[in-house]
C-alpha cells in the first residue's frame, strides 16, 4: 500500500533550506519531512539531548555553588583580617608615615608576588581549605598541615 500524499505550504525561507539541504543525493524531502514530523510527534526521543543538558546544567549548579562558597570564604576571611589589623595596630607616628609607606609598599609587592606563585601551586591555600570540614573545623588528607 503506498503512503498518503501530502501537500504543504511553507515560508520561502523554511522552503529554501529544504531545497538545500535536500540538494544532496540520498537527502529526500519526503525523508527530511517524516524525521522532522516523527520528532516532533515523539518528544521522547529528545530526551537524550535533554539529559547531556541537564547534566551540564547540574554541573554549572554545582560549580556555582562553589564560586559562592569561595566567595564567602574569602569575605569572611578579610573580615577578620581587617578586623584584627585594626584592633592591634598602633597608629604610626607623623614623622614616619612615608618610611612606612614605602615599606608597606614592598611587602604589598611581595605579598601579590607570593600569591601569584600560590594561585599556580597545587600546596595552595584554596587547595588546602577544601580538606577541612566546615562543620568540625577538621582538617583532612594526606596533604594538610
Amino acid at each position: 500500500m503506498p503512503k498518503p500524499r501530502v501537500n504543504l505550504r511553507l515560508p520561502h525561507k523554511l522552503h529554501a533550506e529544504l531545497e538545500r539541504r535536500t540538494s544532496m543525493p540520498g537527502v529526500t524531502k519526503a525523508k527530511v519531512v517524516e524525521d522532522a514530523l516523527n520528532r516532533y510527534f515523539d518528544p521522547e526521543a529528545n530526551l537524550v539531548l535533554e539529559e547531556r543538558l541537564l547534566r551540564r546544567m547540574d554541573a554549572f549548579d554545582r560549580r556555582q555553588g562553589e564560586i559562592e562558597r569561595d566567595t564567602a570564604l574569602c569575605l569572611e576571611t578579610l573580615a577578620h583580617f581587617v578586623f584584627y589589623w585594626l584592633t592591634r595596630t598602633e597608629p604610626i607616628p607623623e614623622g614616619e608615615r612615608d618610611a612606612a609607606h614605602a615599606l608597606g609598599q614592598r611587602r604589598f609587592d611581595h605579598f601579590i608576588q607570593q600569591v601569584a606563585k600560590k594561585l599556580g601551586n597545587a600546596r595552595s591555600v584554596a587547595a588546602r581549605l577544601d580538606g577541612i570540614d566546615a562543620s568540625t573545623g577538621d582538617v583532612g588528607g594526606p596533604d594538610s598541615d
